[in-house]
């Protein structure tokens, strides 16, 4: 059975290494790539980078995509559109952080792209319950 896949887009190679090896843990059946930083180790996007890193972890299942940021929303996006017969790829609007920790759980039970999506981004509603 194969898992949602998971793409974690940063303007920091170092955050998205971090966020990755965490979630690794967590679940470590779940396919899980990166991309932060530029080609030059820069901040910054790479749309070709964000590409790879979706055709590394795509299966029939889908790949959720997880961005830091408003540009690396928009590099993602790019990437997305460079994908030749590529179905079920959703960006998720969800903080990176918390948002891919319970998509990568909920990928792991098996759930289908739109669960692990809906799940995520129910996330953002945390922290307004709290206050």
């Amino acid at each position: 059975m194969s898992n949602v896949g998971i793409v974690l887009v940063s303007h920091s190679h170092e955050l998205v290494k971090g966020l990755h090896a965490l979630l690794e843990q967590i679940q470590p059946e779940v396919p899980i790539a990166i991309a932060g930083g530029t080609e030059s180790g820069d901040i910054g996007t790479d749309v070709f980078a964000i590409k790879k890193a979706i055709e590394e972890v795509y299966s029939e299942k889908g790949v959720a995509l997880f961005f830091d940021l408003g540009s690396a929303q928009l590099s993602a996006e790019m990437a997305i559109e460079l994908l030749d017969n590529m179905q079920q790829i959703q960006l998720v609007d969800a903080p990176l952080v918390e948002g891919s920790y319970v998509a990568v759980v909920e990928s792991g039970c098996g759930s289908p792209l739109h669960e692990v999506v809906a799940v995520a981004e129910g996330v953002r509603n945390l922290n307004k319950m709290n206050h």
